[in-house]
């Protein structure tokens, strides 16, 4: 098998943990001596042993002269974990496979680098684009500071999300809702807006039975909940308070007296945003604040509103649009509410993804003014 072949069995590991390991990055290795697979990990979590650690427990003596191939620059720093680097190095490897630079400032090429002053041989870049791909948000949070950040919607065929009261349920059928809880559960946060929440009272939470997904239960999480709040109108009665899981409300003004929430259902957070220039939550300052405490993917669920808030204010890194073979008609809300009115203001895209889920059609477009595309991870 070549170079080519062994890291796409790597990066098959590395999809294991896309629904886990955040804020770390999904990666996998596979260990290969004399050309044979010795070894097989994957990182599941953060804080429990990174993909190479895995990969030499599982291969033991036969690590010595093996070849690690790797789908992110082995770390070379003390985290939670010794670095894998140095591991690699203790057991005897002799050659390291990379797919892609680890941009993380306290990696970032010092991986290889310890690996080659130690006498390896190292190849990089193989399979780069695929590597990219499974950790798109990782890439991005520690290259711009910003998280990767997703909207999904759901629409008509004459593209409408709503009718005109904001009853919206359902427009799609069961399969694009399963397709949408595995959006959900490879994101750190899902963002909505208040009025969002007051329409449809969401739970916005990640329901494993309806994913279709198999994996232990002790790696299932909930995503972070935020609720763009500015005037505090969230609701005690709210079914997101009553859900298990994190909530964060951004808002301009923390209320006197914050919603309660049941005993040992998680932790309800305020924070304070500085004011847009319309006198709304500051979105690209949102965005920042959530990049700074670790979280790699955010998904928009919300209204025609908000979705086009953070389309014209081009924070927009992905579309997931699924569109169901129906008729909501012209008094009914829009896909997204941009209030344009001269052609040189239309923001262009790039299809990415077209496919067919149950009877709806799922649509994944990039923003042509940010081309780095997600590809199917």
């Amino acid at each position: 098998m070549t170079d080519a072949g062994y890291m796409s069995r790597a990066l098959q590991l590395a999809r294991r943990g896309l629904y886990s390991t955040s804020p770390n990055p999904r990666v996998g290795c596979v260990l290969v001596n004399n050309g044979t697979i010795v070894g097989e990990g994957w990182h599941q979590k953060a804080g429990e042993g990174h993909a190479e650690v895995n990969a030499l427990r599982a291969a033991g003596d036969r690590a010595r002269g093996a070849t690690a191939y790797v789908t992110l620059e082995p770390c070379s720093h003390f985290g939670r974990t010794p670095p894998c680097a140095q591991g690699l190095i203790d057991a005897g490897i002799t050659r390291v496979v990379g797919a892609i630079r680890d941009p993380n400032p306290l990696v970032a090429g010092r991986g290889y680098q310890m690996l080659r002053d130690a006498g390896i041989d190292v190849t990089e870049a193989c399979l780069t684009d695929e590597a990219e791909a499974i950790n798109v948000g990782f890439m991005q949070r520690m290259r711009t500071g910003l998280p990767y950040v997703r909207a999904k919607l759901a629409h008509s065929l004459d593209g409408r999300t709503a009718m005109a009261s904001g009853e919206s349920q359902w427009i799609t059928g069961p399969q694009a809702r399963r397709d949408v809880q595995r959006l959900r559960a490879r994101s750190c946060v899902i963002i909505t807006g208040v009025d969002s929440v007051l329409i449809d009272d969401p739970s916005m939470t990640v329901r494993p039975a309806e994913t279709g997904i198999e994996q232990p239960s002790h790696l299932w999480r909930q995503p972070l909940r935020v609720v763009i709040d500015s005037r505090n109108r969230l609701p005690a009665t709210a079914k997101l308070l009553q859900q298990a899981g994190d909530i964060l409300v951004a808002t301009l003004k923390e209320p006197e007296q914050p919603p309660q929430r049941p005993a040992n259902s998680g932790a309800l957070r305020y924070w304070q945003a500085p004011a847009s220039n319309s006198g709304q939550v500051d979105l690209t300052a949102l965005l920042r604040y959530l990049a700074e405490q670790g979280h790699n993917e955010v998904l928009v669920e919300s209204g025609a509103r908000l979705a086009g808030a953070f389309a014209a204010q081009q924070q927009l890194n992905e579309l997931v649009l699924y569109c169901a073979p129906t008729l909501l008609g012209s008094d009914a809300r829009p896909l997204l509410q941009l209030n344009f009115s001269q052609m040189q203001q239309q923001l262009r895209w790039q299809w990415q993804d077209v496919r067919m889920v149950g009877n709806d059609l799922r649509l994944t477009l990039t923003p042509e003014h940010n081309p780095t595309a997600a590809k199917e991870a």
